[in-house]
C-alpha cells in the first residue's frame, strides 16, 4: 500500500512576499515535496477560501508554514486557525519568527501611521483626514476590512508555535533541511530553531584581526576591502549577534548582515548582543580607557538609526517590544 501523502499549508501574513517565493526558490526540489505531500491552502498560489480552512477537520494540516507577523485581525483569525487545523506550525522567516521589518512600526501607533500614510504624505489628498474603517455602511450594506492594530506581533506572541526558520527571507538549505526532516520524521525537540548554532560571524570567510575602529560608516560611505572583516573596517555589521545558516551570503557580496537570522543562542536579546559587541572595538583612541560624555556622544552619534540597525528585524520580538505611545 502506497504511503499516505502529507500535507501542507502556507499562509503569507505581515510580510512583503519574500518567503512565498523562497517557497519557490528550492528549484527542481519542489518535485520532490510534491511525491511526500499535497498542499491543501496556499492563498498565493491557489483559488481556496478561509470557509474551506474552517471546514477541515482539526489537526488535518500536517504542517503549516506560516509567513509574516500579525499586524491586523484577519492575520490574527488565521494565525489562530492555521493552528487549530495544523499538527505542525512553523514561524517560517523573519517576520513571523520576530517581527520583521514590519514590525519597525511598533515605534509608533495607528493613529501615527495613518495620519502619516493618509494625509501628511506629499502625493496625498486628504483634506477632511478620511482613515480607513474596520466597518463602513453604504447603499449597498455594510463593508468590513481587516482591523489594523496598534502593534505588530510575532507568530508565537499570537499562538502557539512548533518551529522557528529564520531568514529575510530563509536560505534554500533551511528550507531544505526543515523539509528534508519533516519527510523523514527527524524533526528536533519542539520549540527549537531549524538553524546552526553559530554566528554568521562563523560562517564569515572575511579575515579578522580584533583591530579597534574609531569610526563608523554606512554602506555607501566606504568601498570596503573584500577580504577583511567589514565591522573591523568601521562598517556596521550584526554578524556577531545573529545566527547563521545563511553561509553569510551578503558578506561574500561585501554587503554587512543586518541581523535577519535572529539572535544567536542563549542570547535572548540581539539588539544588546550587538551594542555590546560594537562597544568593545569602537573608541576613540585604542589606549584610552575613560572618555567625557562629550566623545561618548560623538561615538553614539555616528549610528545613524540605531534601532533600525540592531532592531530591524527583532523589535517586537525583543525585550523592547514597542516604544510606549501615552495619552
Amino acid at each position: 500500500m502506497a504511503k499516505q501523502k502529507l500535507k501542507f499549508a502556507f499562509y503569507w501574513a505581515a510580510s512583503c512576499g519574500g518567503c512565498e517565493i523562497a517557497v519557490l526558490d528550492i528549484n527542481e526540489k519542489i518535485l520532490d515535496v510534491i511525491q511526500i505531500a499535497d498542499i491543501v491552502f496556499w492563498p498565493v498560489a491557489m483559488d481556496i477560501k478561509y470557509k474551506d480552512v474552517e471546514a477541515m477537520p482539526d489537526k488535518c494540516i500536517d504542517v503549516c508554514f506560516f509567513n509574516g507577523g500579525i499586524r491586523n485581525s484577519e492575520q490574527e483569525y488565521m494565525a489562530k486557525l492555521l493552528r487549530q487545523k495544523s499538527k505542525v506550525l512553523v514561524a517560517y522567516g523573519a517576520c513571523a519568527h520576530l517581527g520583521g521589518v514590519p514590525g519597525l512600526a511598533n515605534l509608533h501607533n495607528k493613529e501615527e501611521i495613518f495620519e502619516q500614510v493618509y494625509a501628511k504624505t506629499f502625493s496625498t489628498n486628504n483634506p477632511n483626514k478620511v482613515f480607513p474603517q474596520p466597518k463602513v455602511r453604504v447603499k449597498e450594506g455594510e463593508l468590513e476590512i481587516p482591523e489594523f492594530y496598534d502593534t505588530v506581533r510575532t507568530l508565537d506572541q499570537t499562538v502557539d508555535v512548533d518551529y522557528y526558520l529564520p531568514g529575510c527571507p530563509p536560505a534554500v538549505e533551511r528550507t531544505l533541511f526543515a523539509l528534508e526532516a519533516i519527510a523523514k520524521g527527524e524533526l528536533p525537540p519542539k520549540g527549537s530553531v531549524l538553524a546552526p548554532l553559530k554566528s554568521v560571524c562563523d560562517e564569515c570567510p572575511k579575515k579578522k584581526e580584533n583591530k579597534k575602529i574609531s569610526r563608523i560608516y554606512r554602506v555607501y560611505e566606504k568601498a570596503p576591502d573584500p577580504e577583511k572583516c567589514l565591522l573591523e573596517q568601521g562598517i556596521l555589521c550584526m554578524g556577531p549577534a545573529t545566527r547563521g545558516g545563511c553561509g553569510a551570503r551578503c558578506l561574500k557580496a561585501d554587503m554587512p548582515c543586518t541581523g535577519c537570522g535572529g539572535p544567536c543562542p542563549n542570547a535572548p536579546e540581539q539588539g544588546a548582543a550587538m551594542i555590546s559587541a560594537l562597544a568593545s572595538i569602537l573608541g576613540l583612541e585604542e589606549e584610552k580607557e575613560k572618555y567625557t560624555e562629550e566623545e561618548v556622544e560623538r561615538l553614539i552619534d555616528q549610528i545613524k538609526d540605531p534601532v533600525g540597525t540592531f532592531y530591524m528585524y527583532g523589535l517586537p520580538a525583543s525585550i523592547l517590544r514597542r516604544r510606549v505611545v501615552r495619552g
